[in-house]
C-alpha cells in the first residue's frame, strides 16, 4: 500500500529519554509531551506498516547524497551535556542496504551523483524519533544524508526522484525541526516563531503542487526565516519529503510549542 512521505520533529537531544530510572522508555518532560505523543502514534497513522523506512536526517551531510548500507548500524551519540545514561541508549532495528542500494539507483536515474558508506552510526535525528516511533525495532531503515549545499530545489527535486519507493512500502521520512534557533528561547522566540511557523505551513499546505514546491524553495522570504534558521540544515529534510510528496495533498500533522518555539511537522499523501 502507498506510504506518505513525512516530515517530522526529531526534539533537542535525547529530550525524550531523560529518566534515568527507566530509560529506554520515553518519558520526556510536559514540555515535550505533545511531540512525543505524535511520533508514538506514527506508525498506527499510517495506511500500512512500511516495509522499510529511508530517512533523511539535518544532522547528516556530504559532498553527494549518501546512502548508509550497513547492516547493523551503531549509533552517533552527536549530542553534547546531557546525563550519562543518554549515551548508553540502544535502537536496534536492522539496516536496509536493499533500500540504499534501490535509492541511489533512482537519485542517479535523475542525474545525481550518489556515494554509498556502511560505517557511519545512525544520529540522534535517526534513533531517538525512531526509538520512539518504532520502539520494537522491527522496521528496516536506510539513512540518507543531505547534500552539503544545501540547495533547496535540488533536494526537492531529489525527493521526486525518491517518490517510487512510496509506491512499494516505503516510509520516507525527512526528521529536522521546523524551527531551529538554539540561540534563542521562551518569550524572545515566542511571536516570531508562530509568525514563521503560520507562513512556512501556509507555504506547505498550498493545494497546488507547483506553487507549493516553489514557494518553499523561496523558504527564504517567508518572515522571520532568517530567525528560524540561522543555517537551514534542519529544514532540508523538509524539502525532500516535499518533493516526494508529488501531486498529494499536503497537511500539518503536528504542532506543538517546545522552549517558546512553534514546531510543526507534515505529511504528504
Amino acid at each position: 500500500m502507498k506510504q506518505p512521505s513525512l516530515f517530522i520533529p526529531h526534539g533537542g537531544g535525547p529530550c525524550f529519554f531523560m529518566d534515568p530510572a527507566d530509560p529506554d522508555r520515553p518519558h520526556s518532560d510536559p514540555m515535550w509531551q505533545p511531540m512525543q505523543d505524535y511520533l508514538t502514534g506514527l506508525i498506527a497513522s499510517l495506511p500500512a506498516r512500511p516495509r522499510a523506512i529511508l530517512l533523511v536526517s539535518g544532522h547528516w551531510e556530504e559532498k553527494d547524497f549518501t546512502l548508509h548500507e550497513g547492516q547493523r548500524p551503531a549509533l552517533l551519540f552527536d549530542y553534547h551535556g546531557f546525563p550519562p545514561h543518554t549515551y548508553r541508549l540502544r535502537w536496534d532495528a536492522p539496516g536496509a542496504p536493499g533500500l540504499a542500494l534501490r535509492a541511489s539507483e533512482l537519485l542517479k536515474g535523475a542525474g545525481f551523483e550518489t556515494a554509498r558508506e556502511a560505517e557511519r552510526g545512525w544520529d540522534h535525528g535517526v534513533f531517538i524519533p525512531m526509538k520512539v516511533a518504532v520502539p520494537q525495532a522491527d522496521i528496516p531503515l536506510a539513512q540518507l544524508s543531505l547534500r552539503r549545499d544545501l540547495d533547496p530545489a535540488t533536494h526537492i527535486a531529489a525527493g521526486r526522484a525518491l517518490a517510487p519507493l512510496r509506491d512499494e512500502g516505503v516510509l520516507i521520512v525527512g526528521s529536522g525541526m521546523s524551527f531551529h534557533n538554539l540561540r534563542v528561547r521562551g518569550p524572545a522566540a515566542t511571536e516570531p516563531s508562530a509568525l514563521w511557523d503560520a507562513a512556512l505551513t501556509e507555504a506547505v499546505t498550498d493545494p497546488d503542487p507547483v506553487r507549493r514546491a516553489a514557494r518553499v524553495a523561496d523558504w527564504r522570504a517567508l518572515p522571520y526565516a532568517a530567525f528560524a534558521h540561522p543555517r537551514e540544515e534542519h529544514l532540508l529534510p523538509l524539502m525532500v519529503a516535499l518533493g516526494a510528496g508529488g501531486d498529494d495533498t499536503a497537511v500539518r500533522d503536528h504542532h506543538s510549542t517546545v522552549l517558546g518555539w512553534a514546531v510543526s511537522g507534515y505529511r504528504f499523501g
